[in-house]
């Protein structure tokens, strides 16, 4: 099975580093596209992934019958999931593999980005460089994952794919669940930030403390002459 050590890790770390030159992915883009664009896409959730079934409804449903498939975890470069994914579907379609390879997904989570006084809503990539896929194990079915553009390899012992077990499916789905969005702001405690809106608009002062939770920074302020602690909103301050 999937060490569990290996999954909490899976975030953190990204697959081999590349001090090569990549191999090419097959797309049905123009030559124009390039690696940039696809990173940019793993970034900012694209229209792809968008248009992406229910990840939580594919990952929990139950086989209509007892046919050896299951799910299991593979390599890509960071930044290249969204392009392995579009690969491997049309290997799937083209090879006529559907009733060997079911599903692909790319687990992700929604954040929410504070930056210059500015919300973005995005998708962030749970794994980054990670693919989920669901298949039955065959030689055949291997050989079309495997040999698929930007596919470095399958988790597992050695050389053996390993399944994922039903806690680490549920692990997976646990961290995209979240009741409430992950928010990301450009600042930390102890930054100098400007406070943009309010009655001290244009104050500049140092990040005391950040209340995820609620979306909240304390500033302190020299306010005549002596520190005092603001309470604002993320959207109301920026760094200085």
């Amino acid at each position: 099975m999937v060490k569990e050590e290996e999954l909490n890790k899976l975030e953190e770390n990204n697959p081999q580093e590349e001090t090569a030159d990549k191999p090419p992915l097959e797309t049905n883009e123009t030559d124009g596209n390039n690696a940039s664009e696809s990173i940019d896409d793993s970034e900012t959730g694209s229209s792809e992934e968008e248009a992406t079934p229910d990840i939580q409804e594919i990952l929990v449903k139950e086989p209509e019958e007892d046919d050896g498939r299951a799910w299991f975890v593979i390599h890509c470069y960071s930044g290249y999931e969204n392009k392995v994914r579009h690969n491997l579907e049309q290997r799937i379609e083209t090879m006529g593999m559907k009733n060997m390879i079911f599903d692909v997904i790319i687990p992700t989570q929604e954040e929410i980005e504070v930056k210059d006084g500015k919300r973005r809503s995005i998708e962030r990539h749970v794994f980054p460089g990670y693919v989920l896929v669901n298949l039955i194990l065959t030689e055949e079915s291997w050989y079309v994952v495997r040999n698929t553009p930007g596919v470095t390899g399958f988790v597992g012992m050695g050389n053996d794919p390993t399944p994922l077990r039903t806690e680490e499916v549920q692990q997976i789905l646990k961290r995209m669940e979240a009741e409430a969005p992950h928010v990301k702001v450009s600042f930390k405690p102890g930054e100098r930030v400007r406070i943009t809106d309010g009655p001290f608009n244009d104050f500049r002062g140092m990040v005391s403390e950040i209340d995820i939770e609620h979306a909240k920074v304390t500033v302190m302020v020299n306010f005549f002459g002596r520190e005092t602690p603001v309470e604002l909103d993320f959207l109301q301050v920026e760094k200085s």
